[in-house]
């Protein structure tokens, strides 16, 4: 993988970086099958009413319907494709199941077009391949991992991400997340081997505010340019900065610890996430 710059012939090519897709992508057409037409709500909700604001436009995109379970045990497939995901920053890959099915799933660095992958407890610790945390040995990366057994992958699914197996304890599996925290995970859960392709795509710069309009992301407005009326931060004389970041409802923005004390799941947190 890697990413193309572009001459500055124009101001919106002069900051362009965008990933590259000759020798990587190789199929144009998704499969018929396994999408539908995306619907876009533009901030919109069931009533009509603008609920979220800096959403509307973008492109039409259609849905790629992504295997995140990878319940067919045992049953082999071969790589078809590598494609491109407007919904997502990773790529995708098509598999053929032994069985005549077709499935989508994300696709790690080193995944290539003819390989075989295979899921359940008693395939090996190959890239590609999805196990039971139970099944993959201590230290190996891993990727699209359940925080729940069958519930399909819930973690580390964006470009470029990975987590770690640390150790085992009992039934659970010991797993440093890519946000740096640390927790415990069920080993029944399963967990993809390897790292989530497209690792560039942090490197890739839109170059202008016409490619986020493309993407459906409006222009967003800061609450210290508002009105007092609009925000907690708006209004005062000449252009004033200052005071405690709060959103628009009046809470405190940054520092603030939001995740309630009382939850139950932080029994199974070993070491909060790194800021």
């Amino acid at each position: 993988m890697a990413v193309r710059k572009f001459k500055p012939t124009t101001p919106g090519q002069r900051h362009k970086v965008i990933g590259v897709f000759k020798g990587v992508i190789t199929a144009t057409t998704p499969e018929k099958s396994l999408t539908y037409g995306g619907k876009s709500s533009g901030g919109r909700n069931s009533e009509g009413h603008l609920t979220t604001r800096y959403i509307g436009g973008g492109h039409k995109r259609k849905y790629r319907i992504i295997d995140f379970k990878r319940n067919k045990d045992g049953v082999p497939a071969v790589v078809k494709s590598i494609e491109y995901d407007p919904n997502r920053s990773a790529r995708i890959a098509l598999l053929y199941y032994a069985d005549g099915a077709k499935a989508y799933i994300i696709a790690p660095n080193g995944l290539e077009v003819g390989q075989t992958v295979v899921s359940g407890p008693d395939a090996a610790p190959e890239v590609g391949n999805a196990l039971p945390l139970g099944k993959i040995p201590v230290g190996t990366v891993i990727h699209n991992i359940e925080l729940r057994p069958g519930q399909g992958a819930f973690m580390a699914r964006s470009a470029g991400t990975f987590a770690q197996l640390v150790s085992r304890e009992g039934d659970y599996a010991i797993v440093k997340l890519p946000s740096g925290e640390t927790r415990k995970i069920l080993a029944a859960c399963k967990a993809t081997v390897g790292v989530v392709g497209n690792s560039e795509h942090s490197l890739e710069s839109s170059g202008k505010a016409g490619r986020s309009r493309w993407l459906g992301r409006r222009p967003h407005n800061r609450g210290v340019v508002m009105n007092p009326v609009d925000h907690p931060m708006g209004g005062g004389e000449g252009r004033a900065s200052g005071g405690h970041p709060r959103s628009r409802k009046g809470l405190y923005s940054k520092g603030l610890k939001t995740r309630s004390p009382k939850k139950t799941s932080s029994k199974y947190i070993i070491e909060r996430r790194k800021k």
